[in-house]
């Protein structure tokens, strides 16, 4: 049976659709950064898309090849990630997506090492004739934050996060938002494949104790 992050981390990638405190350790990252409307047909965001699983499968793979992981077990792929923000605008501006900052990721199990990841780069570009340059090696410890589970189309995410940050305030902490901790989203629906009302996304907005 091939281990599977969504099921053994549920408290993660499975919370509930109310806001709870979440403290969050280091993980590492396949990772794509870019801007612009991420619906825009064949855009940046797409592209980012195709890159980010182009690194994922290849990693996963490894196990038919001759390249071997150290520490190496089966697994599924974890969910498509993404941290977002607007030069600007506190939080996130969703009529306004053409001005999107976003960084796209996948986690990667912890046994894949940095050498193994740009193994797995030169692999992918060998192979599938395709510009890898863009894929970076990503580590994140996002600490403390308050997640939701948000059931739904990703323009109505709005009234989730006030819910969130409602619970946020009422539980002492403010929001904290800045360079280094951004909105998150864990994509757990195929959104071409699942109507909207029953998408479901976790949203995770990073906080710290409020003064005094």
């Amino acid at each position: 049976m091939a281990f599977d992050y969504k099921k053994e981390y549920k408290e993660f990638y499975q919370p509930k659709n109310k806001p709870a405190l979440v403290d969050v350790p280091a993980m590492n990252f396949i990772a794509v950064r870019g801007q612009g409307d991420p619906n825009q047909e064949d855009g940046e965001y797409k592209q980012a898309i195709g890159l980010l699983y182009g690194i994922a499968f290849t990693i996963k793979m490894s196990k038919k090849g001759d390249h071997r992981i150290e520490g190496y077990f089966d697994y599924v792929v974890p969910p498509l990630e993404g941290f977002w923000w607007q030069d600007g605008v506190e939080g996130v501006d969703y009529s306004r997506k053409e001005d999107f900052q976003w960084i796209s990721v996948i986690r990667l199990p912890d046994f894949v090492t940095k050498a193994d990841f740009d193994w797995a780069v030169e692999e992918a570009t060998r192979k599938k004739k395709t510009d890898f340059s863009k894929v970076e090696f990503m580590t994140l410890e996002e600490g403390l934050c308050v997640q939701c589970m948000h059931v739904g189309p990703y323009d109505n995410e709005p009234a989730t996060v006030a819910l969130m940050h409602a619970y946020m305030e009422e539980q002492g902490y403010v929001l904290d938002i800045n360079d280094r901790r951004r909105h998150h989203e864990i994509y757990l629906s195929d959104a071409r494949r699942v109507a909207p009302e029953k998408l479901k996304t976790v949203i995770r907005h990073p906080v710290r104790k409020a003064q005094g």
